[in-house]
């Protein structure tokens, strides 16, 4: 008890200022860090500071205090100090991209990993986090770039694989994601989740039948897992096999009513079989479930036009072509659509937009699925 106060009293006189002249010790900040005395030691490092606010190594070493505490906002503030006044000072970049990380600011922990990892390719933290990080701000690219160095280091890291694998399905490297989850698979072959996500990734690969076997085995393994219907019937409905698409749209269905996808694909079913009314009511409900279906609002154009309804199809075109301006179906619809009100300018600038794009392939079956990728593992 009586060294524990005698300590308090040295840095009461180091913070006062009044130690005989003496300036504030980094000695005794480490030693005070190192009993695990968080606090005084950051205010002995804050005391340093202030006497040398010059001193780059003082505010790396409070950076370090502060995130030890958790205030990781400190911490980065107290990092670019330190940076400001040294940038090549060891482990400080790394420090304040993981202080960032850490407030889930993933944008800003992004420059200072890349910095550290340019300075040391093989530090396999400095990797993950960057990889970790470009995945949560949907840099999918530059996240398997640094994944698939910090997973070959770390081959029995489960999660980390996960992301990598994930990565390469949104980043549209299908053959590299395919490869991840048949390694997730031979460790876990009842996944149903494992098997859809190697079905995404073979329908990637253009291997529809392939990717059709893989999730009639998550169907059969999970057949109340999320979306595994819906996306069943989304290969058979690209494959034209319609009878089996309604099928799994409306198993789909009796397990998620508000299915907004489900419902719209069911919509384009019954268009494609001449039953107007019965699709439009389909589509109807799938939009308003759900503003950002572009084939919804797509079929409802062509029904509308059919019915001569011109100011309805013009709007659900309008709200289609807005949906993805890439695409050329809409923009064809359309001209037609003006070009039947008279609006002949219109009409002409929409034919002349479908002849400068060029047919996109199908949207991936992971974007049908899901619009944003699944959160980082906790």
């Amino acid at each position: 008890m009586k060294n524990w106060k005698l300590q308090l009293a040295a840095v009461a006189l180091v913070l006062s200022g009044s130690a005989r002249g003496q300036a504030p010790s980094p000695a005794l900040a480490i030693a005070l860090e190192q009993q695990g005395k968080l606090a005084e030691a950051a205010q002995v490092w804050r005391a340093v500071t202030q006497r040398n606010p010059k001193d780059a190594a003082a505010f790396a070493s409070l950076g370090v205090v502060l995130s030890k505490e958790q205030k990781y906002d400190e911490a980065a503030s107290a990092y670019k100090k330190a940076i400001a006044l040294n940038s090549k000072l060891p482990g400080v970049q790394l420090n304040l991209g993981l202080a960032e990380f850490k407030q889930g600011r993933l944008d800003a922990a992004i420059p200072p990993l890349m910095a550290a990892s340019k300075v040391d390719p093989q530090n396999m933290q400095a990797q993950t986090l960057l990889g970790l990080s470009c995945y949560g701000v949907k840099r999918f690219a530059e996240a398997v770039e640094h994944l698939k160095i910090a997973a070959k280091s770390d081959p029995g890291n489960t999660e980390l694989h996960q992301v990598l694998a994930q990565s390469c399905l949104w980043a549209k490297e299908y053959s590299c994601a395919l490869d991840e989850f048949r390694q997730i698979l031979q460790k876990n072959p009842d996944s149903p989740a494992a098997h859809v996500l190697t079905g995404q990734a073979l329908d990637g690969l253009g291997k529809t039948p392939d990717a059709i076997a893989e999730f009639q085995a998550a169907a059969k393994l999970s057949p109340r897992e999320p979306n595994v219907h819906f996306g069943l019937g989304y290969l058979y409905w690209k494959s034209h096999q319609y009878d089996e698409a309604k099928r799994e749209f409306e198993n789909e269905l009796s397990a998620d009513s508000s299915h907004a996808q489900a419902l719209a694909y069911l919509g384009d079913i019954e268009m494609k079989r001449n039953n107007p009314e019965a699709a439009l009511a389909l589509l109807g409900k799938a939009t308003k479930l759900k503003d950002d279906i572009r084939i919804a609002y797509l079929d409802m154009g062509a029904i509308f036009a059919q019915q001569k309804r011109y100011d309805e199809a013009m709007a659900a075109l309008q709200r289609a072509v807005k949906l993805d301006p890439a695409q050329p179906d809409a923009h064809y619809r359309l001209a037609h659509v003006y070009q039947d009100m008279g609006k002949a300018v219109e009409s002409q600038r929409e034919f002349a937009k479908v002849r400068e794009l060029h047919e996109k392939a199908d949207e991936s079956l992971a974007n049908k699925m899901s619009a944003t990728p699944p959160p980082l593992p906790q």
